[in-house]
């Protein structure tokens, strides 16, 4: 599923009515049909639509004519006058007042408790207010209005997106509708992927209106959402002649005293996601309370210099930095590792945090690099807020990961993978999975589909992708989602995604 600003969405519809010469008017027809196809009418029966005079407000009208044509009772109401109207909505306004269907207009309080009274006594509110366009706070009667809709609704439908939301930032403006559902069109708007917007959307349906994909590929900028199929198509098939030399070696370097669990569930996580030999390198004090624990996994230690060159020369893939301890150790380790890896590195946890005015080292990387930061580590690295980045995860990490040559995986809701150019958001995942040794299971899990041969965006994305799948999968049956539950289950995932048809 792609990914669009308010101003990539009015390029497209711009291109399709002045290029193309497909009417405004037919979009918005297509627009309607569709959420009419999401207002579940064999549940709702009467329905009070609340629209404005530019093309959302138009979607609104049209939305309310096919209700009347269904025999569902309606009421409609026109907020902030007729004057200035756009075309295509005066049209859809026009059919509908030569239908006999009232028009209520909304220009002061009085009109606002007749608005208030049909909320309270329909089904079902639309919210046909603004669209994608809005860019300024909301103010005066229309503020009163999304009020009244929240406080008294029984089940909001906004359209395209809930009125008062900034569908590039998320942002609220001033006052914003708080819908059940949001069913939007063509492109799914970069705003609804900000913490906190699910609370403003409620369940997100996008549509297809009827834009050509020649045009949402002229105009769009390699941003998407990762789905399913997605991930299908993009796994391998195991050939039947292969063997473990065929699937990677990856090194793990992790752990410290104290810190074992994290370089176990890396190391696990790299063994279960398929990678044909994995070595641990790990402290001399902390080796042989790992040994006996491994069955699959090798191990050596920090301390054999020779052993743990060698095993990074013979890499396909290199993990570095869970509960190594945010020190100086750590930074040497680091150093070296980049300074002389040809395979790819996967950099988390403290090796991350070791980075913090000391990003230059990046520089002298022979190899390409994923890190994989918290907004805690993300805030270290670049010396921004959590709050910031919160609010900017897209735009901080592609500038991170362009800046520096690398494959940026910003970890959270909405996980962001990109490398300053392509940019994936993960879609699965959630908060029963809120627990220590969740990042060190993925880092594992990248490393290991990097070291079978994928690309390492590629390998971060499909390795966030199934971790959140296991994660959601588990959740149905249990309160809370371990690292040792999603160890477990990733075989059973990946072979799970690989057969579903």
């Amino acid at each position: 599923m792609r990914i669009a600003t308010s101003e990539i969405m009015k390029k497209i519809d711009d291109y399709c009515i002045n290029e193309l010469d497909i009417p405004g008017i037919v979009l918005m027809e297509n627009a309607a049909l569709k959420v009419i196809k999401n207002l579940e009418l064999e549940r709702y029966n009467s329905f009070c639509i609340v629209c404005t005079k530019g093309n959302n407000g138009g979607d609104g009208f049209a939305v309310a004519r096919h209700l009347q044509v269904l025999n569902k009772k309606i009421e409609v109401f026109l907020v902030g006058g007729k004057e200035n109207m756009r075309k295509d909505c005066k049209i859809n306004y026009n059919i509908l007042k030569k239908m006999g269907v009232s028009i209520n207009n909304v220009g002061n309080f009085e009109d606002i408790n007749s608005l208030r009274d049909s909320i309270e006594k329909n089904d079902m509110t639309i919210d046909a207010v603004f669209g994608t366009g809005l860019s300024r706070n909301i103010e005066g009667i229309y503020d009163s209005v999304i009020s009244i809709i929240n406080e008294n609704s029984k089940y909001i439908v906004s359209i395209d997106v809930p009125s008062g939301l900034d569908s590039n930032t998320g942002k609220v403006l001033g006052n914003c509708i708080r819908a059940d559902k949001t069913v939007s069109f063509q492109l799914y708007k970069k705003g609804f992927l900000n913490y906190g917007t699910d609370k403003l959307t409620g369940k997100i349906i996008v549509e297809d209106i009827g834009i050509p994909e020649t045009v949402i590929n002229k105009f769009h900028n390699d941003e998407f959402i990762i789905d399913e199929t997605m991930v299908r198509d993009m796994l391998q098939i195991r050939d039947k002649y292969s063997h473990k030399g065929d699937y990677g070696r990856v090194l793990v370097i992790a752990g410290s005293k104290g810190y074992t669990g994290a370089a176990y569930i890396c190391t696990q996580g790299a063994i279960r996601s398929g990678a044909g030999l994995v070595t641990l390198c790990c402290s001399n004090e902390i080796r042989d309370i790992l040994s006996s624990k491994f069955i699959e996994a090798m191990t050596i230690s920090f301390d054999d210099e020779n052993k743990l060159n060698e095993a990074v020369k013979r890499s396909n893939a290199i993990a570095i930095g869970p509960g190594m301890g945010n020190n100086e150790l750590t930074l040497k380790m680091l150093n070296n590792i980049i300074n002389n890896s040809s395979c790819p590195i996967i950099i988390d946890a403290d090796g991350i945090n070791v980075l913090k005015d000391r990003i230059d080292i990046l520089k002298n990387k022979k190899s390409q690099v994923v890190i994989t930061p918290h907004l805690g580590e993300m805030s270290k690295i670049t010396g921004l807020s959590i709050d910031y980045i919160k609010q900017n995860r897209i735009e901080v990490s592609k500038q991170f990961a362009k800046e520096n040559n690398i494959v940026v995986l910003l970890k959270g809701f909405n996980t962001i993978i990109t490398d300053g150019e392509k940019t994936i958001i993960n879609s699965t995942g959630n908060s029963s999975m809120a627990s220590g040794g969740m990042g060190d299971c993925l880092t594992g899990m990248i490393a290991s589909f990097v070291g079978q041969g994928y690309e390492p965006i590629k390998a971060a994305y499909i390795a966030a992708y199934i971790h959140g799948y296991s994660g959601e999968k588990l959740s149905k049956n249990m309160f809370c989602v371990n690292a040792s539950h999603i160890l477990d289950d990733i075989p059973f995932s990946i072979k799970q995604i690989q057969d579903c048809n």
